[in-house]
């Protein structure tokens, strides 16, 4: 379903591949104005290609979302630009997958420094303009894993379920702003993290039980989900465009799973 966002500024962290990728590209069908954000230098190739495509106007930011600093001077750029900041959404993220005992603490640090923090940080500076606004809509990535902990990933399980956290405390502090804020929590979705996930998750699982090869623990987990596919970008984007609309104006502080009936909580 096309929904209208023309006139509506939409920033998107995590924003050059995968479900950021995904998620950009709709609210550009959708006509907003969008903000892409990403530590990568991909980012600006992602922007360029929308902005070809759809005919919308883009911003594209390499910033680092652990960054205070940056954060603050990315809205601050975005609300310059366009006047406005409409909708945000903390997509930005990352994982590692280790045994217990041979994860650094480095690792750990990292993942809830970006998974969590930076979603946190985002919030924080996306709502100054919000509340001055009297509206906005703010939308969090949790995961799969913000539901139930998988094996190897103590830390990324740990960021996930922080960022429900994060999303229930906001919407009960920004509602008297009429600022909505949800999140939602992707399955198995195709794209270069899960390549990532099935690669080195498949690696330790054969190291103790020589039993998984290339793609092939991607393949047993979708045998697992009701609907027998992996999840797209597109199938996320959809749900968060939904979100954002006014469609979604009386839904605030929830978590909605995106996977294909895998987790059903």
């Amino acid at each position: 379903m096309k929904r209208d966002f023309s006139g509506k500024t939409v920033v998107v962290t995590g924003a050059c591949r995968g479900i950021g990728a995904g998620i950009a590209e709709r609210f550009a069908q959708d006509g907003a104005r969008l903000v892409m954000v990403s530590n990568a230098e991909r980012v600006f190739e992602t922007a360029d290609k929308l902005q070809q495509q759809y005919g919308v106007e883009v911003l594209a930011l390499q910033v680092d979302v652990t960054d205070e600093a940056q954060v603050q001077a990315l809205y601050q750029q975005a609300a310059e630009k366009f006047g406005s900041i409409d909708v945000s959404i903390q997509n930005a993220g990352v994982i590692t997958i280790d045994t217990f005992d041979q994860m650094p603490k480095a690792d750990f640090d990292k993942i809830l420094a970006v998974n969590t923090t930076g979603v946190w940080l985002c919030c924080r500076e996306a709502a100054k303009y919000m509340v001055k606004q009297q509206s906005g809509s703010l939308i969090n990535t949790s995961s799969g894993q913000g539901r139930q902990g998988f094996i190897y990933t103590p830390h990324y399980a740990a960021s996930k379920m922080g960022v429900i956290g994060i999303t229930q405390s906001l919407a009960q502090e920004l509602a008297p702003w009429k600022i909505t804020v949800n999140a939602f929590c992707p399955g198995i979705i195709e794209s270069e993290m899960w390549d990532y996930n099935d690669r080195v998750w498949g690696e330790i699982l054969s190291n103790e039980k020589k039993r998984y090869g290339k793609g092939e623990l991607m393949a047993e987990w979708v045998e697992g989900i009701p609907l027998k596919r992996a999840g797209q970008p597109q199938d996320v984007a959809g749900l968060v465009a939904f979100l954002a609309s006014e469609d979604a104006r009386y839904i605030t502080g929830q978590t909605i799973n995106v996977d294909g009936g895998l987790i059903m909580s």
